[in-house]
């Protein structure tokens, strides 16, 4: 039993041989000339964005029903604040505008992670 408490082996020979290796800082963006980089990155990933005057409940009869001319009724007032959702996540509130002929949202409020 003593013969092999007296034996070492090659990688405990070279523990203590051992010195840190060198890495590159990957905390630190490194770009190209014109190249994005850190946040940049993900400049052309595309998400979804869902803006939600309100909501309502309706039976098949009353869908069904639906023409050119109906009008649905929403759960919130003319003037109440829109929910904006990101990729089904609401992140943000705001109010619809026109501006040039054309719906528009201003975001308003931008939700804490916890209020979803």
């Amino acid at each position: 039993m003593s013969e092999l408490n007296n034996t070492s082996t090659p990688a405990a020979a070279t523990a203590d041989q051992a010195s840190p290796m060198g890495l590159p800082d990957f905390g630190t963006p490194v770009a190209s000339a014109g190249a994005p980089s850190g946040i940049g990155l993900l400049g052309d990933v595309s998400l979804q964005v869902r803006i939600e005057l309100g909501r309502t409940r309706m039976l098949v009869e009353d869908v069904l029903k639906l023409n050119a001319d109906s009008v649905v009724e929403l759960d919130k007032a003319a003037g109440d604040p829109v929910d904006i959702y990101v990729n089904g996540r609401r992140i943000a509130r705001g109010e619809v505008l026109v501006l040039n002929e054309n719906f528009c949202v201003r975001v308003s409020e931008i939700l804490e992670p916890f209020e979803s």
